[in-house]
């Protein structure tokens, strides 16, 4: 079963790590976004989190939210005058989402609220079985980089090592399952 706070622990391992990781959690700390949106559990997601981030990279912050147009309006209010601010709904796998995105001292960052617990979301399982997917395979951490610098998204490049074809998205869910780690 899935650490519920493991997305909290690792987002404060951040702290310790790579120049760029660190540059991210203070960036995160002084924009203050989890302390002014914690009504909606944020948990910063993706490829920062677990190191493999590359150029071009976003932070990816996923939260739960039940209600879309209070959630937009409160998004709106604290960012809007961010470069590149722009905020949008739409359905992703049958469920209504609500993404925001905008520039914040050269950090891109991605907002996601959806109707469902983070420690439930397709990001943040995802993130869990990459992340112990690297703790079994340590060497593969530099390969997935590789791999995305070569312009491959971040759960192809895993599932290409993994040897998983079809949907990498599902395809890596299901591995996380079938391994225990989610």
């Amino acid at each position: 079963m899935i650490e519920k706070m493991m997305g909290n622990n690792l987002f404060h391992e951040m702290k310790k790590g790579s120049e760029k990781q660190r540059n991210a959690y203070r960036t995160i700390r002084e924009l203050g976004i989890l302390e002014d949106l914690k009504a909606y559990t944020p948990t910063l997601c993706g490829t920062f989190p677990i190191g493999i981030d590359v150029k071009g990279s976003d932070l990816d912050i996923i939260m739960e939210v039940h209600n879309a147009e209070e959630f937009e309006e409160r998004i709106k209010t604290l960012y809007s005058k961010q470069d590149q601010f722009k905020v949008k709904r739409t359905i992703i796998r049958g469920n209504e989402v609500s993404k925001a995105n905008f520039v914040f001292q050269s950090f891109e960052f991605e907002l996601f609220g959806q109707a469902q617990p983070v420690h439930k979301q397709h990001a943040y399982l995802h993130m869990i079985t990459e992340y112990k997917v690297m703790q079994k395979h340590p060497a593969w951490k530099q390969r997935v980089i590789a791999l995305k610098k070569r312009g491959y998204k971040t759960e192809p490049a895993f599932c290409e090592l993994l040897g998983i074809s079809g949907d990498p998205y599902e395809g890596l869910i299901r591995y996380g399952i079938k391994q225990g780690y989610i």
